[in-house]
């Protein structure tokens, strides 16, 4: 077949560069993962918060394999993660990520979390930001979405805090540990 609308972005947009660190502003940026993250991902995953909103948990085995997956994520084009770290120490203090990533469509769906020793100071709205801003305005992204469980406030908050709209809830969407969750759709564009 023959396409009749030129993809967004073309292949190699995100794999025929480095992964880059970007500036979250005042202490903080989002750097890719490295295996000295190992004993953070394990601590975090640990976290009840976060085993409820994000389903897992893991151990240094399977954290050292996250981080190898997640750099082949880069090199495929189909996803992207970063540490969200404290500058100072250069501590992973939280995770943001594409998890899809569509270059044809010029999308990608954004998640995150925050480590309990870090929670309430903004953090996940200030990395998903910086990221917004690094995908609109670097890589030329079209549309960042994001998807969260109707009972996540916080997830909600972090959506509209950096002016993603609410466009709709699926019903029964996703199974957590306590049954189907509805979950909020919430997107923004680069215009």
């Amino acid at each position: 077949m023959t396409q009749l609308v030129k993809s967004v972005l073309p292949p190699g947009t995100i794999n025929g560069r480095e992964q880059p660190t970007i500036s979250a502003g005042e202490g903080l940026a989002l750097r890719p993962w490295s295996n000295d993250d190992v004993l953070a991902l394990v601590a975090a995953y640990s976290d009840p918060e976060i085993q409820r909103w994000n389903l897992f948990s893991c151990d240094t085995l399977e954290a050292e394999q996250m981080i190898a997956r997640w750099w082949d994520r880069w090199r495929a084009e189909t996803g992207a993660d970063w540490a969200i770290a404290d500058t100072s120490d250069d501590l992973a203090i939280g995770r943001v990520w594409l998890r899809t990533i569509d270059l044809r469509d010029g999308e990608a769906e954004v998640a995150y979390w925050v480590a309990p020793k870090a929670r309430g100071r903004g953090l996940a709205s200030r990395a998903v930001s910086a990221l917004s801003t690094w995908l609109f305005e670097d890589l030329g992204l079209h549309r960042l979405q994001l998807g969260h469980s109707v009972h996540n406030k916080v997830s909600c908050r972090v959506a509209t805090n950096v002016g993603m709209k609410l466009e709709g809830t699926r019903k029964s969407a996703l199974l957590h540990a306590d049954g189907w969750h509805d979950m909020h759709w919430h997107a923004m564009t680069a215009d």
